[in-house]
C-alpha cells in the first residue's frame, strides 16, 4: 500500500516502514561515525522503540557492540493498517543488528506489568546471564498498577493557580494564548504514580532478586527540567512532581545496589520534538525558538546526537561521571546555556503568528515531527508501495 501521513490533532495515525528504516540507519551511521565507546556489553532498554530509548539502544549496539534487549508497547500492523512507528523502528534495528552480528531481541508488552518484567528476566537469564546497563525511558500517560490493579492517568497541569501563556499550533503556525486550570491532589498523586520512579524501582528490585544484575551495574532514567518560561506548567507542575520522585528514586536504587557496586542515575536531557512534547501547550513554541537559536550556534542535537554524547562524554568517559549539585547528569547543558536562554526570553515576547516564521524554526519542528513517524526522509520513495505487514524478527 502507499502510505501517507494522516494527522489527527497532535497525533499521526500512520507510520512508514521504509521511512522508519531510514531513520534507524541514519542514527546508526551517526553513532559509527563518532567512534567506539568503551561502554556496556549487555544492555536492557525499557522503552526502547522511539526517541531517547531507541537512541540508547542504537548507541549501545553500534557504539559499544552491546547485546541488547528492548522492551516496549507498540501497535502491530494489520492488513491495510500500519503499525505504530516504534514497531517499524525495532524491525529495522533488529535487521541491522543481525547484519552486524549483534544479539538483539525484543519484548512487546506493558512494561508496568509483573508478567513483562518476568518475561524480560527469563530472557536475560537464558541469553545474556546478566546485564550491565539498564536504560529506563518509559513515556506512557497511563499505568495499571501491578499490585492494586488500579488504573492511574497522568495529567499535565500547573499546581496552585491557573497557567496562561503563549503556544503555537505547529501545523498552522498560529500563535495563541492558552490557559490550563490547576491540578488537584488526586491529579498530582496519579501523575507521580505513572511518571515517577516507582516502576523503575520495581524493575531493579525484580532483577536484583533474580540475580540478573552484573557487578558494577548502572541504570539511567531520563528526565527534563527546562526553562523558566515553561516552569509553571512543567517543572513546578504535576510532571515536575513526578520528575522529583524519579530523581529521588535514583538515590534509593544506588543504596539498594551497594552490595553489587551498582548505581542509579537520572540524566536530564534537552527538549526535543516527541509525540508527548507536541501535545504539551507552550512547549512547541519554546522548541521552535530553541531549535532556531541552537542551529545558528552550531549546538543543535537530536535524540541520537544527545545520547551518543551522554554515553561517550558522561557515562563511559573513563573517569567519574560528572553530576550537578543534586546528583543529576546534565546533558541539557547546551540548551540551558545562559546566552541561549536569554535570547529565547527576548524572542518569546516578540513571537506572534506573523513573526514566528522568522523568529523560530517551525519548519524544523514539522520536519522532526514527521520524522517520528517515518515521513519526510530523503532517499525514501513515498510514492512506492510499502509493506505495512513488516514484522519484528525476534517477535514474529
Amino acid at each position: 500500500m502507499i502510505i501517507e501521513p494522516r494527522m489527527r490533532g497532535f497525533i499521526c495515525l500512520t507510520a512508514h516502514p521504509k521511512g522508519c528504516e531510514q531513520n534507524v540507519k541514519n542514527q546508526i551511521e551517526y553513532v559509527k561515525s563518532k567512534g567506539e565507546i568503551n561502554g556496556p556489553k549487555r544492555v536492557l532498554v525499557i522503552g526502547a522503540s522511539t526517541g531517547f530509548g531507541l537512541a540508547s539502544r542504537i548507541t549501545s549496539a553500534f557504539g559499544s557492540n552491546a547485546s541488547t534487549i528492548g522492551v516496549f508497547f507498540e501497535k502491530e500492523p494489520a492488513e491495510g493498517k500500519t503499525a505504530s512507528p516504534g514497531w517499524y523502528n525495532t524491525a529495522a534495528f533488529e535487521q541491522e543488528a543481525q547484519k552486524a552480528g549483534l544479539y538483539a531481541k525484543s519484548i512487546n508488552g506493558d512494561a508496568f506489568s509483573n508478567e513483562v518484567k518476568q518475561q524480560t528476566i527469563d530472557m536475560i537469564k537464558a541469553d545474556l546471564g546478566q546485564v550491565d546497563l539498564i536504560i529506563y525511558s518509559l513515556a506512557s500517560p497511563v499505568r495499571v498498577h501491578p499490585t492494586t490493579g488500579v488504573t492511574h492517568r497522568s495529567v499535565l497541569k500547573p499546581i496552585g493557580s491557573t497557567f496562561t501563556n503563549k503556544t503555537v499550533d505547529f501545523h498552522t503556525g498560529n500563535v495563541s494564548q492558552v490557559s490550563i486550570e490547576p491540578a488537584n491532589q488526586e491529579d498530582i498523586e496519579n501523575t507521580v504514580v505513572v511518571m515517577g520512579g516507582e516502576d523503575w524501582s520495581m524493575w531493579m528490585d525484580a532483577m536484583k532478586a533474580a540475580g540478573v544484575l552484573a557487578d558494577g551495574v548502572m541504570t539511567v532514567a531520563y528526565s527534563y527540567i527546562g526553562p523558566e518560561v515553561t516552569e509553571a506548567v512543567y517543572r513546578k507542575g504535576t510532571i515536575g512532581r513526578a520528575k522529583d520522585h524519579l530523581e529521588a528514586t535514583a538515590f534509593e536504587i544506588t543504596d539498594k545496589l551497594k552490595d553489587i557496586n551498582g548505581k542509579g542515575y537520572v540524566s536530564v536531557n534537552k527538549a526535543l520534538v516527541t509525540q508527548a512534547s507536541s501535545a504539551i501547550p507552550v512547549i512547541p513554541l519554546y522548541i521552535s525558538l530553541l531549535y532556531k537559536i541552537m542551529k545558528e550556534e552550531g549546538i543543535h542535537e537530536g535524540c541520537i546526537e544527545q545520547i551518543q554524547r551522554l554515553f561517550q562524554q558522561r557515562l563511559y568517559n573513563g573517569s567519574a561521571i560528572p553530576t550537578d549539585d543534586k546528583g543529576r547528569i546534565r546533558i541539557d547543558d547546551w540548551e540551558m546555556r545562559e546566552d541561549v536562554q536569554s535570547r529565547i526570553s527576548s524572542l518569546w515576547n516578540e513571537s506572534t503568528t506573523e513573526s514566528l516564521v522568522e523568529l523560530g524554526d517551525l519548519a524544523g519542528y514539522k520536519q522532526d515531527f514527521l520524522n517520528l513517524f517515518g515521513f519526510a526522509f530523503e532517499g525514501v520513495d513515498y510514492l512506492a508501495d510499502a509493506d505495512e505487514m513488516l514484522q519484528v524478527p525476534s517477535i514474529s
